[in-house]
């Protein structure tokens, strides 16, 4: 009975709108974190690259995918 429950929040969770922009969002900050690892030479951490991806990078983000019809 669990395992048909969960096989069924995960189906709703698949189509959610807001899941799949978190997913989207979180796959930038792991790049964002990347590229800054990369430059910095060592690992940023996940929590610095979200802080600075969120205050320098979001705003500019989500516009370009608005007007991308997205």
């Amino acid at each position: 009975m669990a395992d048909q429950k969960d096989k069924s929040t995960d189906a709703r969770l698949g189509k959610s709108m807001l899941y799949q922009r978190y997913l989207d969002e979180r796959e930038e900050v792991l790049r964002h974190k990347w590229l800054e690892s990369e430059r910095a030479g060592s690992d940023t951490g996940f929590e610095w690259a979200l802080v600075d991806w969120v205050l320098n990078h979001r705003a500019k983000w989500r516009k370009s995918r608005q007007a991308a019809g997205e």
